[in-house]
């Protein structure tokens, strides 16, 4: 349409939709409205936008199961938005694959930065080494993860994360590193977000039971075994 950035915007509250779509526009990207979650899934099943932003709270799937249903075909930055009081279900959306969320009520440039630190998370970038670890294959430049020969789909957040601890392996990366190299500097409190995306991507590298590749140092942060 306009070469913008187009991004899926799901909430049933037509004031919130609208408030995103003015803040969506000024910050140079598109924004693609539904107010229910099966809408949202048809619209991103027609024309996959470049990220999402969902609420939680819809009248027919939430936005865990919206979330949950996206990441079986694709890998586009995922936004929930929560209220006040919804820890756990932020934890279940970000186990379900989200790559970030923003409580409400949320501040312009806040959502802004989380989502344009989503989608640079996202892309790829050049001169990156390729690793074989027993039977993990990771290139960092093609983005592409193999266990035993076997694709592993991540999010790019669980990307990001992993290319962190690998180019750093043997080291040591405290809570703090992780949160500020992988999310950003507002975000270096924010250990619940850290510890659901180390799990969700152990439980796709690993073998099951055993911490092989990502070490915990307890109460202090994780390394990638070299």
């Amino acid at each position: 349409m306009n070469g913008q950035p187009r991004v899926l915007v799901c909430d049933d509250e037509p004031q919130i939709v609208r408030a995103l779509r003015v803040i969506l526009r000024d910050a140079g990207f598109e924004a693609v409205p539904a107010s229910t979650g099966d809408e949202a899934l048809d619209l991103a099943a027609v024309r996959p936008p470049q990220a999402a932003i969902l609420d939680l709270m819809l009248p027919d799937l939430d936005g865990v199961e919206v979330t949950r249903r996206i990441r079986e075909w694709s890998e586009m930055p995922i936004i929930v938005l929560s209220a006040v009081g919804e820890e756990e279900r932020k934890v279940e959306a970000l186990a379900a694959g989200a790559d970030d969320y923003v409580t409400k009520p949320f501040g312009p440039r806040e959502l802004v930065a989380r989502l344009e630190a989503a989608l640079r998370r996202a892309r790829p970038e050049a001169e990156e080494p390729a690793i074989a670890v027993d039977g993990l294959e990771i290139d960092l430049a093609a983005r592409s993860v193999r266990r035993e020969g076997e694709a592993i789909h991540l999010t790019p957040t669980e990307f990001e994360l992993l290319r962190v601890l690998v180019r750093n392996r043997g080291r040591l990366m405290t809570h703090r590193n992780l949160l500020v190299e992988v999310w950003g500097v507002e975000y270096e409190d924010d250990l619940q977000v850290l510890r659901a995306h180390v799990a969700n991507l152990r439980r796709k590298i690993e073998p099951p039971g055993e911490h092989v590749f990502i070490r915990t140092d307890p109460g202090v942060g994780y390394r990638f075994a070299a």
